[in-house]
């Protein structure tokens, strides 16, 4: 079997953090990436949140953190060594079950030699972890629990409801925002690009690249070229999460990761990115 190739292929990449590791798979299978960073995290600086929950955990008063992601855990014990003992704070979440919505989560806490109680599994969404939690429902009830939950960015209601709806009573722990880049032209140019037809692939990494990509387009006045173009673009997402905003904002999915990682998604975009141009294209040439 011949290996996947975008074939020149103009993809679209709306990752920021890890932009040109993005870039730089995408050229790897042969397509020509175009980088349009559309989110910067924030952290936030007067966090009264997250430094009354380092107290309360510090104190004992937890029964359960639920860590979403590697950046943010990360980014608590940087406001711990700032503003509190780091031994104490790490001490106590030790002494206390943590679960971890996927890999990146369990690294960050690997660096501080703790290891999460559980883990949800692929493709790691809020389903999967609430799913976890009522498999060990033998071992520890949400009923009457103390949950703290680490948020990334944008709170997630259908996680926070659905541990308050099984009588936890919940904690929300913010430690950074999601706010659009500094530089919003690269963005601007990729919103313009999808609506004047000059991008052939579009992949998304997180729902709020979606979010932010329309927002710019509306501030432009072309989102609804914007929504449009992607009728003939192959749209490839990360995971559920992100597939489900892209629908919730009327952009079809064409491709979901067999596995939420970068390298999968754009292995999996490369195998399939033609013949779904030819479908959305009515069967003209693509490349």
């Amino acid at each position: 079997m011949a290996n996947p190739s975008f074939n020149g292929l103009r993809v679209l990449s709306f990752e920021s953090r890890r932009s040109a590791e993005m870039a730089t798979l995408i050229a790897n299978y042969g397509g020509q990436p175009i980088a349009a960073p559309a989110l910067r995290e924030v952290p936030i600086e007067s966090n009264n949140e997250a430094a009354a929950f380092i107290d309360t955990l510090t104190r004992g008063e937890i029964d359960l953190v639920v860590l979403l992601t590697g950046v943010g855990t990360r980014a608590l014990i940087a406001l711990v060594d700032k503003t509190r003992d780091r031994a104490a704070f790490v001490g106590a979440l030790g002494r206390t079950r943590i679960a971890a919505r996927g890999p990146k989560p369990v690294a960050a806490l690997r660096e501080i030699d703790l290891t999460p109680w559980v883990v949800a599994p692929e493709p790691n969404t809020w389903r999967e972890l609430l799913t976890v939690l009522d498999g060990k429902a033998s071992e520890f009830r949400l009923q009457g629990a103390r949950v703290a939950v680490q948020e990334y960015g944008a709170s997630n209601p259908q996680l926070l409801d659905g541990l308050a709806e099984r009588g936890a009573a919940v904690t929300r722990v913010p430690v950074y925002r999601y706010a659009l880049p500094d530089d919003t032209g690269p963005l601007e140019q990729a919103a313009r690009a999808v609506a004047d037809g000059r991008i052939d692939v579009a992949v998304f990494t997180t729902s709020m690249q979606v979010v932010h990509l329309l927002a710019v387009a509306r501030q432009r006045d072309v989102e609804d070229a914007v929504r449009e173009g992607f009728q003939s673009i192959a749209v490839a997402s990360i995971g559920p999460t992100t597939s489900e905003e892209l629908r919730e904002q009327g952009i079809s999915v064409d491709i979901e990761a067999s596995h939420p990682k970068m390298g999968f998604l754009v292995r999996e975009a490369a195998e399939r990115a033609a013949a779904i141009l030819r479908r959305k294209r009515g069967g003209a040439a693509v490349g």
